[in-house]
């Protein structure tokens, strides 16, 4: 049984979505406030975390940010915080998913399912990616730059993976955000891809302004060239 960490503090809301979770089979657990969580994370073990921004004593994007420092666990922001200045820090801070509110119900299961599904394949594989003196431990889910670590969000990790699974073919904006986030909305679009794709670019290319690594094929898409 997969188990869900739920920090949210509207009850209504925690409520319904709680039941709908259990039904699918998961396991809940969910705090109202920052300091709830931080108890209840150091007590527990998670296979997901969804998390609002707006808590009554702190951020969601914190309570994030303190995650990402010891776990790759995905992490889901559901909020009614939509500015796409919010969902561009989510995302940066190294959230997997970004669903504003109002939203249904049957994307929100769905979304909750294909996170645990990338998940397991990201947890389990049994290769090295190794290219243009970037090297990827997939066991470990760490990156190397000619053998000095890497530090990449979990957007960036799994971004780069893609790339390095498929050398020297053109991935579309659409075929990279339907592999990596599932996209079904406007949660995000081509111009935070962009701020993915450079900031990646800032982390593995001798020189970002040339890329030499992640190519832009116009009108076409990125390729990972070797």
């Amino acid at each position: 049984m997969k188990h869900i960490f739920f920090v949210e503090d509207d009850l209504s809301l925690i409520n319904g979505l709680t039941y709908a979770m259990r039904k699918e089979g998961y396991e809940i657990t969910v705090a109202r406030t920052s300091l709830e969580a931080d108890r209840l994370w150091g007590n527990g073990k998670y296979d997901l975390v969804i998390l609002d921004v707006s808590l009554p004593d702190g951020s969601g994007f914190d309570f994030c940010k303190k995650i990402r420092v010891v776990s790759r666990v995905p992490i889901m922001f559901l909020t009614a915080a939509d500015e796409e200045t919010d969902i561009i820090m989510g995302l940066d801070i190294g959230a997997d998913d970004y669903i504003t509110k109002p939203f249904k119900l049957a994307v929100f299961l769905s979304r909750i399912n294909a996170l645990l599904r990338r998940s397991d394949n990201f947890s389990q594989p049994d290769t090295e990616l190794s290219s243009n003196g970037i090297t990827i431990q997939m066991l470990k889910g760490e990156g190397y730059k000619n053998g000095e670590p890497l530090e990449l969000t979990s957007g960036e990790y799994k971004l780069l993976c893609l790339f390095m699974e498929n050398p020297n073919v053109v991935l579309s904006a659409e075929q990279i955000l339907g592999r990596l986030w599932d996209c079904e909305g406007n949660f995000i679009d081509n111009k935070t891809l962009t701020v993915y794709i450079r900031r990646l670019r800032m982390k593995i290319e001798d020189d970002p302004g040339k890329p030499e690594k992640i190519v832009t094929v116009r009108g076409r898409g990125y390729k990972w060239r070797t």
